[in-house]
């Protein structure tokens, strides 16, 4: 359910054309501040809002948008942020 409300973040706030969001979390279970093993994501996703950005200002405008999360219901976040140019190429 994280998942889908992490989607419907980014795709409201960030106008994503693709969103794609991995739950890892199984993978981290036990290690320290895992939450039991939860919180732990992958995105990739792709918004106009990047073009001219480096990479570091994309990364930002994630994590502005999913502030309310991170540190409580996700405990990590691993970007793949694209313009729709970068997204088209790859």
């Amino acid at each position: 359910m994280l998942a889908e409300n992490i989607e419907e973040t980014l795709r409201v706030q960030l106008q994503a054309s693709f969103i794609e969001v991995e739950d890892e979390s199984a993978l981290h279970a036990g290690h320290a501040g895992a939450q039991g093993g939860g919180g732990h994501f992958v995105v990739t996703i792709v918004s106009e809002q990047f073009v001219g950005l480096p990479l570091i200002k994309q990364h930002r405008l994630v994590y502005a948008a999913l502030a309310e999360k991170m540190g409580g219901a996700i405990h990590a976040l691993s970007l793949k942020t694209f313009t729709p140019d970068q997204w088209q190429q790859s």
